[in-house]
């Protein structure tokens, strides 16, 4: 069953990652993002790590796509229309996938309920000594992405005025 679950919640994160790129409507691209956020979580869920999963829930599909898609709905002035002509499609296909996931749910608590007592989860001294010595560089290589990011945010902003 856990492997199931970990194949089908994969597949949906690829698929999802892949309709992010692939569509035309940034509404459904942002739709597409939630759902691959909400199956990296079930996968981080899997792993034991269930403070991230809880982080990516809450901060990412939660506030950072709701913020988005409130952006997305304001500045495209057809996606109102637009989805109120497809709402009865999707409808169709929602229900099937709620009640899909609903049973996996049901039988992933019901493993959780089932399974031993997890081990004490590290400390904040030791996740510090892990960062800063085994996982230095990622942690670098990832503070520069995001310096980069921020500084091409501000040349793209410039260039508008």
């Amino acid at each position: 069953m856990e492997l199931l679950v970990f194949y089908l919640f994969a597949a949906i994160s690829v698929v999802a990652a892949l309709l992010v790129v692939f569509q035309k409507r940034a509404l459904y691209s942002a739709l597409a993002l939630i759902v691959c956020f909400g199956s990296i979580a079930v996968l981080f869920f899997q792993l034991g790590a269930y403070f991230i999963a809880a982080v990516q829930v809450i901060v990412y599909a939660g506030a950072i796509m709701v913020l988005f898609l409130f952006v997305v709905m304001l500045i495209d002035p057809e996606s109102e229309v637009f989805a109120l002509k497809k709402a009865g499609n999707l409808a169709v296909v929602a229900l099937p996938l709620a009640v899909l996931l609903g049973l996996i749910l049901v039988g992933a608590v019901g493993d959780f309920a089932a399974a031993e007592k997890p081990p004490d989860p590290p400390t904040l001294h030791t996740m510090a000594i892990h960062l800063f010595t085994d996982y230095l560089l990622p942690f670098e290589i990832t503070a520069i992405l995001i310096l980069v990011a921020v500084l091409g945010a501000m040349v793209l902003a410039k260039r508008t005025d």
